[in-house]
């Protein structure tokens, strides 16, 4: 059983099969559902290699991912993979687990294996080593912002202004002793965020306190442990970190020294984790539009299989504050998310 032969079978030209094999999208659900019907009824399997010699295509994406531990990363995760599924695309989902190393690892294997393009999720890799991808013209799309190529075709949320709303609401509260607690990873984004909470407090007339900022890993830890250092230093009124796992961490520790959250510390976050409506109080955080970013750079990258010009394109997404009862905001308004 050959193309020829499944296109007379479905009553249509072998270029819509084509289609269907190739740029599904591109075929009317009605007709692309008739033609897999009969593809599957005649047990036709495409020799996905031989297309792939054909087109000079292997339909195949990479997708690097600094941790699939972190379930914000997985949702970006499942939209690059849903625009990929329905080009007819396999992912291959590469875990850096962190290490600068092993994404330049992979990088080498994905290039080795001729994919037909590579996304990037808050990667801080070199810029010398990138150029080998586009010395390979390999389409490459970053997903958050690249310190090394800023350039880059890229999809990010707009962290410092947001962070710069989340620091606003902070002393409209009432609050004027702001901890910032900032993650290492993805560190250009935490930093953008760092810039918003500056700017915000020196507009506002709030004296910045360089002893409430610090530095830490962006994880439940790294929260629970600077903040025992400001319990021990220097108590602030609320604490802003810069990831949700670190707020987590940031309650445990006020919890475990007998304060209360918000009436002794209030505990924003940022990120919407899925837990921040479950754990107590409620947490008060930035949404960000996670599987959107997916979405929006897997299309980008495939513009740029197919040949068409992103001119070096720059999406910024915009993210909404979720206001709970841990930032000390009598009426919580957004509790209901």
């Amino acid at each position: 059983m050959n193309i020829k032969q499944i296109a007379k079978a479905a009553g249509v030209s072998v270029a819509t099969v084509s289609r269907v094999m190739n740029h599904p999208e591109t075929v009317a659900p009605a007709t692309r559902e008739k033609i897999e019907r009969v593809m599957k009824e005649k047990g036709y399997k495409p020799n996905w290699f031989a297309q792939g010699l054909n087109f000079n295509r292997t339909k195949t994406i990479g997708l690097l991912i600094p941790h699939m531990l972190n379930s914000s990363l997985m949702e970006i995760a499942g939209g690059v993979e849903e625009v990929a599924r329905n080009k007819g695309y396999i992912t291959f989902m590469c875990n850096l687990e962190n290490d600068e190393a092993m994404e330049k690892e992979y990088i080498s294997q994905l290039i080795t294996r001729r994919v037909d393009g590579i996304i990037l999720m808050f990667s801080a890799m070199d810029d010398l080593y990138l150029e080998r991808v586009r010395r390979e013209k390999i389409p490459l799309v970053s997903i958050g912002r690249h310190k090394e190529m800023p350039e880059m075709n890229s999809v990010f949320a707009d962290c410092r202004a947001s962070a710069a709303e989340m620091a606003a609401h902070l002393i409209e509260v009432g609050h004027r002793s702001i901890a910032f607690l900032w993650g290492n990873d993805p560190e250009s984004e935490a930093r953008e965020m760092l810039i918003g909470y500056r700017n915000v407090l020196k507009a506002s007339g709030v004296p910045v306190n360089e002893r409430l900022i610090l530095k830490t890993e962006n994880s439940i830890e790294g929260g629970y442990i600077s903040t025992k250092k400001l319990i021990a230093e220097e108590l602030p009124d609320a604490i802003f970190a810069t990831s949700d796992e670190m707020a987590y961490g940031a309650m445990d520790a006020l919890k475990d020294s007998g304060l209360r959250i918000p009436d002794d510390v209030a505990v924003v976050g940022f990120g919407n984790n899925r837990m921040s409506n479950l754990v107590e109080p409620k947490l008060t955080t930035v949404e960000l539009p996670f599987r959107k970013m997916g979405i929006y750079g897997a299309r980008v990258l495939f513009d740029l299989i197919d040949g068409e010009d992103a001119g070096d394109r720059e999406i910024i997404l915009r993210a909404r504050m979720k206001v709970r009862r841990s930032c000390g905001h009598k009426e919580r308004i957004g509790e209901m998310f």
